[in-house]
Formats: structure tokens, sequence, C-alpha cells
């Protein structure tokens, strides 16, 4: 018989993998002819603001008032999430989808980094084979967009990555928190902080560019960020930005289908060595020391 703990880690990898799903979304409604029609110098703040401002509209019902309290520990994340938010969106905007989905991945590096120095989360050989592989892959795309044209969108890219990692790292260390009251704020706090520059821009948009933007904040934000911040409780912050690889690798996929953006075959190369790694960590993760001891 599995022990508890074993049933609830995957339990916590079928959330995160849920949420990774829905994330890939964004690239698909971003580079929607709808939200392409919006001026480039207003689409960035626009979509960074009210698509999350829709997430936390979403997750309102569900906030646990009662279990709400401020603590110094949410500033991070109200901070991470608002610098992530912003410089993903202006990336999506100025890059290929690929480019800045991939470029957001670097956040792998710089979670294992600071899991192991803040949260004392070990990392072993088939977690550091894993990120090996992954950043290879990652590094080649990289290498293949870098294009002058792209320069600023590829920038912004690698700082979300950076702010990722602290979103990741902000909600593993806030887990016994209401998982529903932190997105809220989160969502609600980053929204609110661009809404007095986004509110004149946003006066010309379309009924159907609100439709792609709802539908962002509403199921690819709202919904995936809750499941992610349940699911998190019971894996570990590298687990979770390994799982969080697939993401690039469906991002991509999507838009393809749908709008035609070519992928190159540095991209689907790259792909390839990151979903060996996600694999080699899947598979040859080394168990935690109280599964060792619940199988003997």
């Amino acid at each position: 018989m599995q022990s508890p703990q074993v049933t609830g880690h995957r339990s916590g990898v079928l959330l995160v993998l849920a949420a990774v799903v829905l994330w890939s979304g964004g690239g698909l409604g971003m580079k929607s002819p709808a939200i392409v029609a919006i001026p480039l110098e207003e689409r960035g703040p626009v979509l960074a603001c009210f698509r999350v401002l829709f997430a936390a509209f979403c997750l309102l019902p569900f906030v646990r008032w009662r279990r709400m309290r401020w603590s110094w520990g949410l500033a991070p994340l109200l901070l991470s999430f608002a610098a992530m938010n912003v410089t993903y969106v202006s990336a999506v905007t100025r890059t290929t989808a690929a480019a800045a989905i991939f470029l957001q991945c670097t956040s792998t590096f710089w979670v294992f980094a600071f899991s192991t120095l803040i949260l004392r989360e070990r990392s072993d050989r088939a977690g550091i084979a894993g990120l090996v592989l992954a950043l290879l892959g990652i590094s080649l795309i990289v290498a293949e967009s870098w294009r002058g044209e792209y320069f600023l969108g590829n920038l912004l890219g690698l700082a979300s990555g950076v702010a990722y990692a602290g979103v990741v790292l902000s909600l593993r260390g806030l887990r016994s928190e209401d998982a529903a009251g932190l997105v809220f704020l989160a969502h609600a706090c980053s929204g609110l902080l661009f809404l007095p520059g986004a509110a004149g821009m946003a006066s010309s948009l379309m009924p159907i560019q609100w439709g792609w933007i709802a539908a962002l904040g509403c199921l690819q934000m709202a919904l995936p960020y809750f499941l992610f911040a349940r699911g998190i409780r019971q894996v570990t912050a590298q687990d979770a930005v390994l799982i969080g690889l697939l993401e690039p690798l469906l991002n991509p996929l999507l838009v393809w289908l749908f709008w035609g953006e070519v992928v190159d075959r540095a991209t689907i190369l790259g792909g390839c060595l990151i979903l060996a790694g996600l694999l080699v960590r899947v598979v040859y993760r080394e168990p935690a020391p109280s599964q060792v001891a619940d199988a003997a």
C-alpha cells in the first residue's frame, strides 16, 4: 500500500501538470489576430493589466477571507508576480511565442539555485542531469532566435524568467497559506498597479478583444495558478519547475497549429532536449528519505 506522502506527491504532480497545460494557451491567445490588432505600444500594458484583473474577478468567490492575513512574506510574491506579468506579456508581443516562453524557462536555473539556499531543498543527481539537458535545449533556442529586431523582447523574456522563479519560490514558501487567497492577491495587486496607465489605452478595444483578454484571465491565469498553488504544497519547487518545462513545448505548438507561427529546427531540437531532461528527472528521481523508510 502506498503511503499518504506518495499519494499526496502524485496528486500534487497532477495539479501542477494541469496548470501547465492551461498556461500553454497563453501564446495562443496573445498571438490571436484580435489581440495582434492592438497597437504594439499598447498591447503589453493592456494585457498585463486587464487579463490579471479578469483572473482576480474569477478567483474572488473562492477566497476564504477569514484565513487571509498579511505577512511580510507576501511582499516578494506580489512584487515577483507583477514583474513576471508585465515582462512576459511584453516579451510575447515583441518576439516569437517560442522564444518568449523558452527564455522564461531560464527560471529553472534560479529555482534550483535558490530553492537549495533558501528553502533547503536537496538537489539529487537526476535533478542536476535533467537541468543540464534542459539548459542545453534552452541555450540552443536562444542562440538561434537571437535577432536584432527581437533584442528587447528577448531581454524581457530573460527578465520574466527571473521573476517567475521568485513566484515559484514564494508560493512554495507560503504553502501553508490559503491558495486561492494568495493567487487572488497576486493578480489583483498586479492589475491595479498597471491600471492607471492602461485604462486610457483600453478605451478603443472591441468586444472580441475583450473576450480574448477575459479568456486569458480566467482560463489561462486564474484557474491554472489556483491549481499550481495547491499542487506545490505537495511537490518541491524543483519538481514543479521541471514539470513546467512542458509549457514551452505546448505553447509554440498551439500557436503554430492555430496561427501558423513557424517553429524552426533549433526550437524543435531544443524542445526535445528539454523533454529529455524532464524525463530524466521523473524516471530517475531519487526518493525522499521518508519515502524510502515507508517502502522498507
